[in-house]
């Protein structure tokens, strides 16, 4: 079963105070495998590509928070980072659970098989082509 695309390209913003975070961040997410930094984006902002569901936005902002970086919390920059959170959640949620989908759809599909689906049809072929 293939899937979707599972590489991520994400702009991290990082808050104008202390200045130099974005290259600090840089530095330390670098050697990660499975993650690409690809460059700074201006003086507050980082490109970065990672593989799911070895990374996502979210887990990686909170690493960042953790090691006491300060992200843009402006409206729009909270909005996008909700959308990417949740959309990366459920696919990750999609790409660890194909097996079990897959296993319930042949339990139904034999389920199917085996029920009468009401369209058995108790008069006899002679008179069901009577014209």
């Amino acid at each position: 079963m293939e899937y979707a695309d599972t590489e991520r390209t994400r702009q991290l913003s990082f808050s104008r105070l202390p200045p130099g975070q974005a290259k600090a961040a840089l530095l330390l997410l670098h050697d990660l495998p499975h993650l690409t930094v690809l460059g700074t984006a201006g003086d507050t902002g980082l490109m970065i590509r990672y593989e799911l569901p070895y990374y996502t936005l979210e887990k990686i902002e909170l690493a960042l928070i953790d090691q006491g970086f300060h992200l843009d919390n402006s409206l729009i920059n909270k909005l996008r980072r909700a959308l990417f959170y949740y959309a990366e959640n459920i696919q990750c949620q999609n790409l660890t659970q194909p097996a079990q989908r897959e296993r319930t759809r042949r339990i139904f599909a034999q389920v199917y098989e085996h029920h009468s689906h009401g369209d058995h049809d108790d008069t006899p072929p002679e008179w069901r082509e009577y014209r």
